[in-house]
């Protein structure tokens, strides 16, 4: 391919047979985007938000431009309903294009072309509107809405949870390819450098919401600081024993059982946290957070099943670890446990 123009030929841009809602979360000061598609990498088309302005999605036969002119009129300190009014009344293509808009004070509005490939609707209340074009039924957008108005917690699970409920009920009529979430908040981007508190995107998946959801769960486990405290689990010697066992199982601490945290086990567990990224989730009075041994529980447990399937068997080899000296008293049972596994999130 060249890339050359084929004389006589006047492309047509793809419409992008979606469901997203648009949505504010007040009281934590969050406004956000989430969205699926039958269409390559969503998130690079649909979502715009910007913190204590507002939040749009532009679909159907987007209008890219909505995203940028509705940010700076919502600046400006117009409503949704007014800003869809003038977006879409100077729009000779208006009656192709799907928006919907959340403002500063979460106010919603949103708009659906007639000529829209059906079924193609919206469905608003207070501080949300949820939109979909080529949709199994219009129970998708409305099942979208319960979701969101009835799933405790904060604005990303509850907006995630509403991607997942209208695909429950068929989503987008042609499948799905690709997902996006993005979520505002004032200075909590990366350092506190932008307003991107989450921004996650799925661009070629054959199931791009879950895909979706496990990298939210890998970034909140990164970047975000999400969990209650309340959650914060101390280093008992029941919890100094398995930290020891899995870290043992990576690599990271070649030293015994001993379920004391002491320092080779404290420098082991530092070791894990930084090479993972997880510098963010390092604390200084001696507590966990939860969502930092499930982690390293799964990656535990991903490599007692990699061993198991493709290196060959030694006794006490999975509960020894790499790093320890054979003893002879150690069983190659499952790992232990810590617990009741838990997300921390509140």
């Amino acid at each position: 391919m060249s890339g050359r123009p084929t004389p006589g030929f006047v492309p047509r841009p793809p419409r992008l047979s979606t469901f997203s809602i648009v949505a504010a979360d007040l009281d934590r000061k969050e406004w956000g985007v989430a969205v699926q598609s039958r269409f390559i990498a969503v998130g690079a088309v649909v979502p715009w938000a910007e913190a204590g302005i507002g939040a749009i999605a532009t679909q159907a036969r987007a209008n890219v431009a909505y995203g940028p002119e509705g940010l700076k009129l919502l600046r400006e300190g117009e409503g949704a309903e007014s800003i869809v009014r003038k977006l879409t009344s100077t729009d000779p293509k208006r009656e192709e294009r799907q928006l919907g808009i959340v403002d500063r004070k979460g106010g919603s509005a949103a708009f659906t072309g007639k000529e829209c490939l059906p079924w193609a609707g919206h469905e608003t209340g207070p501080g949300f509107a949820c939109q979909g074009n080529i949709l199994f039924s219009g129970e998708v957008t409305r099942a979208m809405a319960r979701a969101f108005d009835s799933t405790p917690g904060d604005l990303p699970e509850r907006l995630l949870a509403s991607l997942s409920a209208g695909q429950r009920e068929g989503g987008d009529r042609r499948g799905m390819q690709s997902a996006a979430l993005l979520v505002v908040r004032e200075g909590k981007g990366y350092d506190g450098g932008s307003d991107r508190w989450i921004d996650i995107r799925v661009d070629d998946h054959p199931s791009p919401i879950e895909e979706l959801k496990r990298l939210f769960r890998l970034y909140d486990l990164t970047l975000l600081e999400r969990e209650d405290p309340a959650t914060l689990v101390s280093p008992s010697p029941e919890v100094a024993r398995v930290v020891q066992h899995h870290l043992q199982l990576l690599g990271f601490y070649s030293g015994r059982l001993s379920a004391t945290w002491d320092a080779a086990t404290a420098a082991a567990f530092t070791k894990f946290l930084n090479e993972n990224n997880f510098e963010g989730k390092a604390r200084t009075d001696g507590k966990f957070w939860p969502s930092v041994l499930n982690h390293l529980q799964e990656r535990a447990a991903v490599e007692v099943e990699r061993r198991t399937t493709t290196a060959p068997t030694v006794t006490g080899a999975l509960s020894r670890g790499p790093g320890a000296q054979p003893s002879g008293k150690e069983s190659p049972s499952a790992p232990p446990k810590h617990g009741k596994k838990s997300d921390g999130h509140h």
